[in-house]
């Protein structure tokens, strides 16, 4: 009895080292869900029409752009002086917001924000990594944390900014992180361990800026290409597109410390197919999340306030699940969650593809709304998971900001599929290719997910 106290809290990471990460990695999350209900208001006070959609996808760019540059500065100088260095740019682009005389301040803003968010997930990864390895400690239920505090502000932030551009106007959704960042990092500076990293010396060479340069301007086109692609597609952005990638392979294949190490990714199978299943998983995922409210107020003709409601069940039970999918992961590991999850989306799909329609009854879409929260809940905890596991501790940061990047493209690959599954305004017979399209990509999840268990097996 004596002897089982002390091992029960080594295997634990303490609370305080949790939520200080929590509190920096909610902020990307809410920040890309409360800003959709500002726009009509930020639409209105500068004449923008469609140019305010820059707000949505200048983060969005920003964020898959930055996040493993943010990862390998973490991995060279330290986690903690990142995510604290991130929380001070959020803090800054949150304050200047009242003060911009024009919408394309507000886009840069915007872009600096994403900067700062980019910084909390592969900071917050490293120093989880770090710190369970030093106590020997189980890193499932601090993942499991993470993604909980990820769907939670997906859930309540259309719902938070609602109430806040409706009491204050549309500058309190930005104004909104200053309170969360002070408690963060005055909660960071007490608890999270000082890390030395790898040294200063050198840095600027160590950072490998050609690398990163064309890694951002090869993604910047490949998301900028995908964003377009709703309106006028930018098609010499997609022709630049394998040029700068081929250009950024040759500049990794010759550096001594590359921004990226493509040689060890390529000989990780492990981890290369954690990340082409993530930006798979988001496809699907972001089909639902955007497609899916457009035709409930379209093709099902509910208000804005009962597509809300109708949408919290899924990102709600999202959240709760993934308190029991923790629980499975620290019993059985990550595979099983992704068999789960591939299950449950597959299960959405259909539902969505052959049941769903304008005459459902009101019930039977809240109830297919709350099973559509099951998939993501178990397939975000199970990839991180895999990510966590298969990634070289030494570069968990950059693996963790490649993990976001493989979300974004994931993203903006769903809204350009939107277009073409709903071709035309989202009625009963889009929503139906959309929900084949994502019975289609479970599939390929499921296969995998089984295939992947069975090499493990086999593997002595």
């Amino acid at each position: 009895m004596t002897t089982e106290t002390p091992r029960r809290e080594r295997t634990r990471l303490p609370p305080a080292f949790l939520t200080a990460i929590a509190l920096g990695t909610l902020l990307q999350p809410l920040n890309s869900s409360m800003i959709a209900v500002a726009l009509v208001s930020i639409r209105d006070e500068f004449d923008a029409g469609s140019a305010a959609s820059w707000l949505l996808s200048g983060l969005y760019i920003t964020t898959a752009v930055a996040a493993p540059a943010m990862g390998r500065l973490a991995d060279l100088i330290g986690p903690r002086r990142v995510y604290l260095a991130g929380m001070a740019l959020v803090a800054i682009a949150s304050a200047a917001t009242p003060f911009v005389p024009g919408l394309g301040w507000l886009v840069a803003i915007r872009v600096l924000l994403g900067l700062g968010t980019a910084a909390q997930y592969p900071a917050g990864v490293a120093l989880i990594r770090a710190e369970s390895d030093r106590r020997g400690a189980r890193a499932g239920g601090a993942l499991g944390l993470l993604a909980v505090c990820g769907q939670a502000s997906v859930a309540v932030g259309p719902s938070l900014g609602g109430v806040l551009v409706g009491a204050f106007g549309w500058q309190a959704v930005f104004l909104v992180n200053l309170p969360l960042v002070l408690a963060g990092s005055v909660l960071a500076l007490r608890v999270l361990p000082a890390s030395p990293g790898s040294g200063r010396v050198g840095l600027l060479r160590r950072l490998d800026l050609p690398g990163m340069a064309t890694f951002a301007a090869a993604m910047t086109a490949l998301m900028a290409f995908l964003l377009s692609v709703t309106g006028r597609p930018n098609w010499w952005l997609l022709a630049a597109f394998p040029v700068l990638l081929a250009a950024f392979v040759a500049l990794e294949l010759r550096a001594a410390e590359p921004f990226l190490d493509l040689r060890s990714l390529a000989g990780n199978t492990a981890l290369t197919g954690t990340y082409l299943r993530v930006g798979l998983t988001y496809v699907a995922f972001y089909q639902i999340f955007f497609g899916l409210p457009q035709w409930l107020e379209q093709g099902r003709g509910l208000d804005v306030a009962l597509t809300g409601l109708v949408m919290l069940p899924m990102s709600g039970l999202a959240a709760l699940n993934v308190v029991y999918a923790a629980r499975l992961e620290r019993r059985r590991g990550p595979r099983p969650l992704l068999i789960i999850g591939s299950t449950g989306l597959l299960a959405g799909g259909l539902l969505l593809a052959f049941v769903l329609g304008g005459s459902a009854s009101l019930w039977l879409v809240f109830a297919v709304s709350a099973l559509l929260g099951l998939p993501n809940a178990f397939n975000s905890l199970g990839n991180q998971a895999e990510m966590f596991h298969a990634a070289d501790p030494a570069a968990m940061g950059a693996a963790s900001g490649l993990y976001r990047t493989s979300q974004y493209v994931g993203a903006n690959l769903a809204a350009a599929l939107l277009e073409v599954v709903f071709a035309g305004p989202p009625a009963d017979p889009g929503l139906h290719r959309m929900g084949l399209s994502i019975a289609a990509i479970a599939v390929v999840l499921l296969a995998a997910a089984l295939l992947g268990g069975r090499r493990r097996t086999r593997t002595p």
